[in-house]
């Protein structure tokens, strides 16, 4: 399956880092081709966006469901497409290697699925890391940018 991981080392405590990550309305408008996202409840929401895929540009729509809170270290979720066949998973990981500073890990797998499967799919593998790096270097940015302003 296609993937991406991510890990950075932020100069921010454990404890702002699970703030942020908590918080879905923090991060979805972070994924890059953002257009929009809805909550339905505490684990549940829809997130639309554009994926650039090189030999073409799609709208998706995602249903993204959180499996897991592990405060303060990690969010698991599943992704399944609503627009496309597409399904997958994620989480962030947080490890605070001091009280000021945190390791945080974000992944992404996803496969598309269908007729169009065997085309997207070779499009995914360069199209995910590239993605995931984006995203969790957009989430440890605001992350730094918000200690700065408390």
């Amino acid at each position: 399956m296609p993937s991406g991981t991510k890990e950075m080392t932020l100069q921010a405590p454990i404890e702002q880092v699970w703030d942020f990550v908590s918080d879905m309305n923090h991060w979805a408008p972070l994924v890059p081709g953002y257009i929009d996202h809805e909550i339905i409840n505490d684990t549940e929401s829809t997130w639309k966006f554009k994926g650039d895929l090189g030999i073409v540009q799609k709208k998706v729509q995602l249903k993204v469901l959180i499996t897991k809170w592990e405060k303060p270290e990690k969010v698991t979720f599943n992704l399944k497409g609503i627009s496309e066949k597409f399904t997958g998973s994620g989480y962030f990981h947080a490890l605070a290697i001091n009280s000021d500073t945190t390791k945080m890990t974000g992944h992404l797998d996803m496969k598309a699925e269908g007729m169009m499967g065997p085309v997207i799919n070779p499009v995914l593998k360069s199209f995910l890391p590239k993605m995931t790096t984006e995203l969790t270097e957009a989430i440890a940015q605001e992350i730094t940018n918000s200690k700065s302003h408390s």
